[in-house]
C-alpha cells in the first residue's frame, strides 16, 4: 500500500473529496432514510452529496489548470476552490451547513497569517496557507485549528442553533481533535470518533430523533464526510457500525418501540417508529427547528438561493428573514452567500433577497400535503405517470415552466447545473417516466448523464437536446401526458426541432465572431447559436435578428425578454411583426434575470 500523506496538503484535500463524495454516494440512499428534522423530506443524504459533488468539481477543476507539469497547486488554492464550489453547489440545510464547515475550514487553511498559528517561535512553528511553504501543507496542529474553526462558523450561520443537530456533531469533532497531539491522521481519527459519539448521543437531545428511533441525519452525513478525512491521511478505510454506541443505541431504540441487539439502533428506522414520527410531527434533519422541538408544525416552503451582497446587507437581511420563518441559515462571504430558510411567503423571502442584493439560482420548494408539517396521517404520494424536468435560465420562466407543469432547474449563465442536480430534479418530478429538457447545447451531456443515472433507478427517461429555452417552450406546448411516451417525445421533439432560436446579448470583451470582430459593450444578435448581427443597439440589433429569421418563414414568434432590456423593445417587435409579417402571431414572456437580453424563437 502506498503511504498515505500525514500533512495536509493540495492533494490531500483533493483526495479527500474524492473518498467523500464516493462514501456520501454509498451512504445517501440511508441518510435519506433517517431524514426526520427539521423536515422529513428524505433529502439529507442527497443533499450533502450534492453539496460534496460541486466542492470536488471545483478542487479538480483547479488541478486541470495546472495541467501535466511539475507545479501543482498549493494548499490555498485547494481549499479555497473547495469551499467555493461547496458554496455555490449548496443543497438543502444540511448541505448549506457543510458548505459553511468547509468554508470555516478554509479561512484557517488559507488565510491564517503566520503569527496566529501555533508554535510559531524559533525553528518549531507550524506551515500554513500564510507561509511561503504552504504549498507543501500544514500539519496536526492546523487541521485542529480548522476543525475548531469550521465548528464556530456553522453556529454562527445558524439564526438559532439546535443541539442534537449537525452542529453538536461538528464541535465535538473538533474539541476530540484539539485534545490529541500528533500528526493529521491522529487528528482526523480524533475528530471522527469525537464525531461517532456525539452523533450516538443526538437522538438523547432532540425529541422527533428519539421518538423516530434515528441519529440526525446532517450528523450522520458530517461523520461520513470525516471518516473520508481519515482515509485520506491514513490510507485506511473506517468501518462505520450501525451502532455508534451500542448502549446508547439499545436504549434509543426501545423507546421508540424499537427491540434492541442486532439490527436495532439509532441509525435504523422502524415502520412503528415512523408511525410515532408522523402522529408527532416530526421533521428532517437540520440545525434549526421548524416550529419547536416536536416539530408540530411550521411552514410551506423551503426557499434557497445565491446572493451577491455587502456583509452589511446581509446583516439585515438575516433580520428580516428570521421574522419571517424558521430553519435560516446564511453561509458564505466576500460579496457571496448562500440563503436557506422555511417560510410560509416565499416571494417575500426572495424579495427580501432583492432588497439586500443580488439573488439568483433561487430555488423553492413546497413541502407538500403529505409531510409533517401538516400533522394526521397521510398516504404516500403516488407517482405521476409522466413529468417534465427543464433547465431554465430566468425566474420567470421558472415560473412559465413550472405553470405549465414542469419542474424546473433555474440555471446562472457560467454555472450549469451538475449531472447530479438534474437527477434530483428527475426525482423530485416524482413519475415513471420523465422528459429531459436540457435548454442548452453545452448541458446536452450533462444532461445525458443524469438521464443514465436516473434510469438505473427504474425510471424511464428520454432526452430531448433542446439548445434554448424557447425551443423547450415549444416542446412543452404540445406535450400530452395522454399519449403513448414514445409518441409524446417524437411530437416534443419534433416541436423543438421546428423552432429556430435566437437571442440578444451584449458582448464582455473584444472577440472575432461569425459575424466580424466585436468590441466589448457591442450589442450581438446570435441565430442558431452563432453571431449573425454586430450592432451598437439592443431594439435595432433585436430588430435585424428578427427579419432574419422570418425571412424563411413562420407562424409564431416567441420573445422572452430579460429584466435589463430595454423596456420598448417587445412593443417594438410585436409592432414589426404586425406591421411586415401577415399570418405571424407572437407571445411575449418575461424571463427575468436570464443572462440574455432577449430570447427569440420562430416556429
Amino acid at each position: 500500500m502506498a503511504q498515505a500523506p500525514q500533512t495536509l496538503d493540495a492533494l490531500a484535500v483533493r483526495t479527500w473529496c474524492g473518498l467523500a463524495l464516493r462514501a456520501l454516494g454509498r451512504a445517501r440512499e440511508d441518510i435519506d432514510a433517517i431524514n426526520v428534522y427539521p423536515v422529513a423530506d428524505g433529502d439529507t443524504g442527497t443533499n450533502l452529496y450534492l453539496t460534496l459533488e460541486s466542492a470536488a468539481t471545483a478542487v479538480e477543476a483547479v488541478f486541470a489548470g495546472y495541467g501535466t507539469g511539475s507545479a501543482e497547486p498549493s494548499l490555498a488554492d485547494a481549499v479555497r476552490a473547495m469551499a467555493h464550489g461547496a458554496l455555490i453547489g449548496a443543497r438543502g440545510n444540511s448541505g448549506t451547513i457543510l458548505a459553511q464547515l468547509l468554508r470555516g475550514m478554509a479561512q484557517v487553511l488559507a488565510d491564517d497569517p503566520p503569527h496566529e498559528r501555533e508554535g510559531t517561535g524559533g525553528t518549531g512553528g507550524t506551515a500554513g496557507a500564510g507561509d511561503p511553504d504552504c504549498a507543501a501543507g500544514t500539519d496536526g496542529a492546523g487541521l485542529r485549528r480548522a476543525l475548531r474553526r469550521a465548528a464556530d462558523s456553522a453556529r454562527e450561520a445558524v439564526a438559532h442553533p439546535v443541539e442534537g443537530t449537525v452542529l453538536t456533531v461538528a464541535s465535538a469533532a473538533a474539541e476530540a481533535a484539539e485534545g490529541t497531539e500528533g500528526d493529521c491522521g491522529a487528528v482526523a481519527r480524533a475528530a471522527y470518533e469525537g464525531a461517532r459519539a456525539a452523533l450516538a448521543a443526538t437522538p438523547g437531545q432532540l425529541t422527533v430523533l428519539r421518538l423516530a428511533g434515528v441519529v440526525d441525519a446532517g450528523g450522520r452525513g458530517l461523520v461520513t464526510v470525516l471518516g473520508a478525512l481519515v482515509e485520506a491521511f491514513t490510507g485506511e478505510a473506517v468501518r462505520e457500525t450501525l451502532h455508534a454506541a451500542e448502549g446508547a443505541a439499545d436504549a434509543h431504540a426501545r423507546v421508540a418501540g424499537v427491540p434492541g441487539g442486532a439490527g436495532a439502533g439509532p441509525w435504523a428506522r422502524t415502520e412503528a417508529a415512523a408511525q410515532e414520527e408522523t402522529r408527532t410531527g416530526a421533521a428532517g434533519s437540520g440545525p434549526a427547528p421548524c416550529a419547536d422541538a416536536t416539530g408540530t408544525g411550521g411552514p410551506a416552503f423551503e426557499v434557497i438561493y445565491l446572493l451577491e451582497a455587502e456583509d452589511t446587507a446581509v446583516a439585515r437581511l438575516r433580520a428580516r428573514l428570521d421574522a419571517l420563518g424558521d430553519s435560516l441559515v446564511v453561509v458564505g462571504g466576500d460579496g457571496l452567500w448562500n440563503v436557506h430558510v422555511h417560510v410560509d411567503d416565499a416571494g417575500a423571502a426572495v424579495e427580501a433577497g432583492v432588497e439586500a442584493g443580488r439573488p439568483h439560482r433561487i430555488r423553492i420548494t413546497h413541502f407538500g400535503l403529505g409531510d409533517v408539517h401538516t400533522g394526521g396521517e397521510q398516504p404516500p404520494r403516488e407517482r405521476a405517470q409522466r413529468a417534465v424536468v427543464a433547465v431554465v435560465p430566468g425566474e420567470g420562466l421558472a415560473g412559465l415552466y413550472a405553470e405549465a407543469g414542469a419542474t424546473a432547474v433555474l440555471a446562472r449563465p457560467g454555472e450549469p447545473p451538475a449531472s447530479g442536480e438534474l437527477v434530483q430534479a428527475v426525482r423530485r418530478a416524482h413519475a415513471r417516466e420523465v422528459v429531459l429538457l436540457p435548454n442548452d447545447a453545452e448541458l446536452r451531456h450533462t444532461a445525458a448523464a443524469a438521464a443514465e443515472q436516473a434510469r438505473t433507478e427504474g425510471i424511464r427517461v428520454a432526452l430531448i437536446p433542446t439548445r434554448s429555452a424557447v425551443q423547450g417552450i415549444a416542446a412543452l406546448a404540445v406535450h400530452e401526458p395522454g399519449r403513448r411516451f414514445d409518441e409524446d417525445v417524437v411530437q416534443m421533439t419534433s416541436a423543438a426541432g421546428a423552432t429556430r432560436y435566437a437571442e440578444v446579448a451584449v458582448a464582455e470583451h473584444q472577440s472575432w465572431t461569425t459575424a466580424g470582430i466585436c468590441q466589448a459593450g457591442d450589442v450581438l444578435g446570435l441565430i442558431d447559436g452563432d453571431v449573425a448581427v454586430i450592432g451598437p443597439d439592443v431594439t435595432a440589433t433585436a430588430v435585424t435578428v428578427l427579419d432574419r429569421m422570418l425571412q424563411a418563414g413562420g407562424e409564431l414568434v416567441t420573445l422572452v425578454v430579460g429584466d435589463e432590456a430595454p423596456e420598448s423593445v417587445a412593443d417594438r417587435l410585436e409592432a414589426r411583426v404586425r406591421e411586415s409579417y401577415l399570418a405571424v402571431d407572437t407571445v411575449v414572456y418575461r424571463g427575468g434575470r436570464q443572462g440574455a437580453l432577449l430570447l427569440i424563437g420562430v416556429e
